[in-house]
């Protein structure tokens, strides 16, 4: 990720649109203040890029938590469907690579790290679950383990049904209604 700062134009815009989110949102982060993440934003600059980005790709980034160990807050992507800005992609460079014919623009991981972000766990798309009903028309690539990533495979999620569901699909295949969710602590 290239170390990239925002304009103090931007940077105000985003964090107008960051602590609006916050103020409508009060059961994502109970028992939290905007003053607080917004001095800790301030304070980490490049975070401030990573959520700009979020926020560009349709992510809708908003808190979900604070580490009560290092005093973190942590960033999801909220938006009710997968962002999108970052659909239609493989799992990874090397299921892109992978594919002889109708090779995607980008994949997930790459998208991911060049953001400044993580994907979520499963875990943490069960959390997030937790918090609304997101996912509903679309399905998020979620980190998978190398056990599975090795044998080919990559795992996703969504809700339907009114259920969490983890699933398991080639790495290299794509689909116009998946995409990734990703976490950011700051």
């Amino acid at each position: 990720m290239a170390n990239v700062t925002l304009s103090p134009e931007a940077r105000e815009a985003l964090l107008t649109v960051l602590q609006a989110r916050f103020e409508q949102n009060m059961n994502r982060h109970q028992g939290l203040e905007w003053a607080g993440v917004r001095a800790r934003l301030e304070a980490e600059p490049e975070k401030l890029w990573s959520l700009s980005e979020m926020e560009r790709t349709g992510g809708e980034p908003d808190v979900v938590g604070r580490d009560d160990k290092t005093g973190e807050y942590i960033f999801y992507d909220c938006s009710a469907e997968s962002p999108k800005g970052r659909r239609s992609v493989c799992y990874d460079r090397e299921a892109q690579e992978s594919r002889k014919e109708a090779r995607p623009d980008d994949n997930a991981m790459d998208m991911a790290a060049a953001m400044g972000i993580a994907l979520l766990t499963e875990e943490q798309y069960r959390a997030l679950q937790q918090l609304g009903n997101f996912d509903t028309k679309t399905s998020s690539w979620v980190m998978t383990p190398a056990d599975v990533r090795k044998l080919g495979g990559a795992l996703f999620c969504d809700r339907r049904y009114d259920k969490v569901f983890v699933y398991h699909n080639g790495a290299q295949s794509y689909y116009a209604a998946r995409g990734f969710r990703g976490s950011l602590r700051v």
